[in-house]
């Protein structure tokens, strides 16, 4: 069986990415593709299709952590990628996060101790950014799946800066993406707050805990417990208050996750910076529309 697999992995494996140091380089072929997407991210969905895959297009469904375990471990010829064997005969690509956690991402504008430690003005940022949300190194689980109860922007002349997600007390609240905790502590009107940082840039937050499962500075993996639902800060009744941020500034996270159908809206996703103005909701999308 391990001989079986080992011949598919091999196939598999020319389209890993490889790792120089502790630097990520992407294949030719995927390094075009995102420097095409940085050359022209204003652009249909139908001429998207044209320039990216279409699995870059297609929504990401939740993975299911419980679904299978890893029984054994291959090597892929860089000490800092492996590949699992997992107990249902499926494998995937696996990351050493002492790698990823030794990135520039994870060190510049950190802070443990507040929410926002980038020194940034919003003129600052390009209009579009293309950010590659998961690829073959880095997966998605929905943090809590569910109808979105509060959205996104101005209630009640105060600007709420991500979605309220109703659940019981007690209800594990797991990591949307794989990442590095900079937060984990008792905060204001977030109450018990975790923040996690992903290798993309992208920051979580995960608001009015009942309890914290996680320290700053440790590494998590998508789908990975980081917290319990709760009530506590500001609150009426027991939900998650889950943001997204780039740089400081939070945007809709429903222009990434569908909570409904707990699944991610395209593992190529561009920020434009009009996405990052309080009032700005996310818009259902369609052929027509200048957006991925």
């Amino acid at each position: 069986m391990i001989s079986g697999i080992s011949k598919i992995i091999s196939a598999a494996a020319l389209t890993l990415m490889v790792f120089t140091g502790a630097q990520a380089k992407p294949s030719v072929s995927e390094q075009n593709i995102k420097t095409k997407a940085k050359e022209d991210t204003v652009m249909t969905m139908s001429r998207a299709t044209l320039l990216v895959p279409r699995p870059a297009l297609e929504p990401v469904k939740s993975i299911d952590p419980s679904s299978a375990a890893p029984i054994d471990t291959m090597d892929t010829g860089n000490p800092a990628v492996k590949i699992l064997l997992m107990a249902n005969h499926t494998w995937k690509y696996y990351k050493d996060p002492s790698v990823s956690s030794h990135s520039e991402i994870f060190n510049r504008y950190w802070s443990d101790e507040y929410p926002n430690p980038y020194k940034m003005d919003l003129k600052d940022l390009n209009d579009d950014i293309s950010i590659w949300v998961v690829d073959t190194l880095k997966e998605y689980h929905c943090p809590y799946q569910t109808k979105v109860y509060s959205p996104f922007g101005y209630r009640h002349g105060r600007r709420h800066m991500g979605v309220d997600l109703p659940l019981k007390t007690g209800t594990p609240v797991v990591a949307a993406f794989s990442g590095k905790v900079r937060m984990s502590k008792y905060y204001r009107g977030y109450g018990n707050l975790v923040v996690i940082r992903h290798e993309s840039g992208l920051e979580t937050f995960y608001g009015h805990l009942s309890k914290r499962l996680v320290t700053p500075g440790e590494w998590v993996t998508a789908g990975q417990t980081i917290g319990l639902g709760g009530s506590t800060g500001r609150s009426t009744g027991s939900h998650l208050h889950f943001e997204t941020r780039y740089c400081g500034f939070a945007f809709d996270p429903q222009w990434l996750i569908d909570f409904e159908e707990g699944s991610l809206r395209h593992r190529l996703f561009i920020l434009k910076k009009r996405f990052l103005n309080a009032g700005s909701k996310y818009i259902p999308e369609s052929d027509e529309e200048d957006y991925l």
